[in-house]
């Protein structure tokens, strides 16, 4: 099945009046957008445990999601955040393994990410959403449109002017 966002907003509703099933069919089609969503962001061995802790988070969040508000963007922060807080444990864990020990490249890549996250603050949320999906999730305008709940010029809008705003900043610098 594909994982479009009406589909999943029904089955949120229907999960938050109590429907079983639909909470079902909703963490199979969950756990499969996240476990997408990870895999470019983490390494493959490491997958399962945080999808696992995602779906634990939504479920104690499971009442906080508005109807009239699009599923995918509610469930994606809050991926964000136990990515983030993965990427801290990994940071806490190799600084007390070795403090002197040289940066490798997957710790490069780890603070390159993270450096990127905290240059991203810097802009407005869409113009910041819509660059993490298409630039760097590798999602069609299309698909960033429907996520964000924003035209497609928008969304292509909001690129150019996200790029451009970054562009300004790490010159500044």
């Amino acid at each position: 099945m594909s994982i479009d966002e009406p589909a999943l907003a029904r089955m949120m509703a229907a999960a938050q009046r109590g429907d079983r099933a639909a909470y079902r069919a909703l963490l199979g089609d969950c756990r499969r957008w996240l476990a997408r969503y990870f895999a470019r962001r983490i390494a493959p061995h490491q997958i399962d445990d945080l999808v696992q802790e995602t779906l634990v988070s939504m479920h104690r969040k499971l009442a906080t999601w508005d109807s009239d508000r699009p599923f995918l963007p509610w469930l994606a922060a809050i991926a964000r955040y136990r990515w983030i807080d993965a990427l801290r444990r990994q940071r806490d864990a190799a600084e007390l393994q070795d403090d002197d020990a040289s940066v490798d490249a997957e710790d490069e890549a780890v603070h390159a990410r993270l450096s990127l996250d905290r240059m991203l603050t810097h802009l407005p949320a869409g113009q910041a959403q819509a660059i993490t999906l298409v630039k760097i999730e590798g999602a069609s305008i299309a698909e960033a449109s429907e996520i964000c709940g924003q035209s497609e010029s928008l969304v292509k809008v909001n690129i150019h002017r996200g790029l451009k705003k970054l562009a300004q900043l790490i010159e500044s610098e």
